[in-house]
């Protein structure tokens, strides 16, 4: 019965896309559908007693983190996360993107709800990269990624919501209320065809609020476990983020605008030799279980894969900035960031963040300023 609300909206979807896409439609619609069937209510899962005691506890910690979510984010209170589904397989979806041999500018897919987004989702890893393989044939650096969790914008809430996923559920305690408060964070708003805005934005509320729940609610045995986590994050982070600029560089040089496409390829080639020579030395720094967790990445690196990750970080600041600005206050957070999403093009929208970037340091000068002549005095 879950079931049938997704289909009649599968079924409006596939008339709103025409014949040319109606299989990918049609695997879009039949995958989701499959998610919601597999999808009960976690009470009964508890109630299971063929469910392992870890599930049960993952399960409740969800809930608990669910309610802090509500409590203390002022994210939507309905059923999404309040049911679990085990999938049986790695990911959720598999995620197709693709950019340009000399830019970081993701190509884009456009559907008849989410609009024009930098990427192609597929719940059939096979699908997913002959779709990558068609891109490449095209001349376009591609990738196809793992997909743990994805939002329905709170569009299926009538039909229960977005579920808790096994590809999710044993993640440590603090990537678990991280995706949970980024997916609840796209109910609040989302903004048709601006990929980097959305996933920026729910990204700095993950941030924050993963923060948040860290410091309030978990163990010191959780705390330590995602600070050594978090750290390694971080610091993949911060290179990755360098090599994009380097490669921006390099796309945007004297060379690049005089077609001396050889010495464009030679500057390129020597950015991505630095950047897999960094994470060596990187990798080598880190201890632990996750030690190679970025291998399969760092193999794979292309424009493709630099252009995505940079759609979840680019605008990240500014969100955190404009969270400060408003007082560390959730609602009146989430009503600037409408107001911004309301503004008519992208460029507007990264206008106003950088605005608000610029205040909170003028701002937070002026108070260093201020203590520092304080100091003085004291002297």
């Amino acid at each position: 019965m879950r079931a049938a609300p997704a289909f009649a909206l599968a079924a409006g979807l596939l008339l709103l896309s025409g014949c040319a896409d109606l299989g990918y439609y049609w695997q879009s619609a039949s995958g989701h559908i499959g998610i919601m069937r597999a999808a009960k209510p976690v009470p009964e899962w508890l109630a299971d007693p063929a469910v392992s005691e870890p599930l049960k506890a993952k399960l409740e910690l969800a809930q608990r983190i669910r309610r802090f979510a509500v409590t203390e984010l002022a994210l939507p209170d309905n059923p999404s996360y309040t049911a679990y589904a085990d999938l049986r397989r790695r990911a959720a979806v598999w995620n197709v993107v693709a950019a340009p041999p000399y830019s970081l500018t993701l190509k884009n897919w456009c559907f008849p709800v989410a609009g024009c987004v930098g990427y192609r989702g597929y719940y059939d890893e096979a699908a997913a990269k002959a779709e990558a393989e068609a891109q490449s044939a095209k001349g376009l650096e591609t990738a196809v990624y793992p997909v743990p969790a994805y939002s329905t914008l709170g569009w299926m809430n009538w039909a229960g919501g977005d579920p808790l996923l096994s590809t999710f559920i044993g993640y440590p305690e603090g990537e678990l209320a991280r995706i949970v408060f980024h997916e609840l964070a796209h109910q609040v708003l989302y903004v048709p065809g601006d990929t980097v805005f959305n996933e920026s934005y729910a990204t700095a509320v993950e941030r924050i609020g993963g923060a948040l729940w860290l410091q309030r609610e978990a163990s010191d045995a959780a705390r330590s476990e995602y600070a050594r986590f978090d750290a390694q994050r971080q610091q993949f982070r911060a290179l990755a983020l360098n090599t994009r600029r380097a490669l921006s560089q390099v796309y945007e040089s004297a060379q690049a605008k005089a077609d001396d496409w050889p010495a464009v390829d030679a500057m390129k080639k020597a950015a991505m030799d630095d950047f897999r020579e960094r994470y060596a030395r990187l990798r080598a720094e880190w201890l632990g279980p996750r030690q190679g967790a970025y291998d399969l990445w760092v193999a794979r690196a292309n424009n493709a894969t630099f252009a995505a990750q940079g759609a979840y970080d680019d605008l990240v600041p500014g969100f955190e900035a404009l969270f400060e600005r408003e007082g560390r206050n959730w609602p009146r957070f989430y009503k600037e960031v409408r107001r911004i999403a309301a503004l008519p093009t992208m460029e507007e929208r990264r206008h106003a963040l950088q605005t608000a970037t610029g205040i909170l340091q003028t701002n937070n000068n002026s108070i260093r300023k201020n203590q520092d002549n304080h100091g003085d005095h004291g002297a």
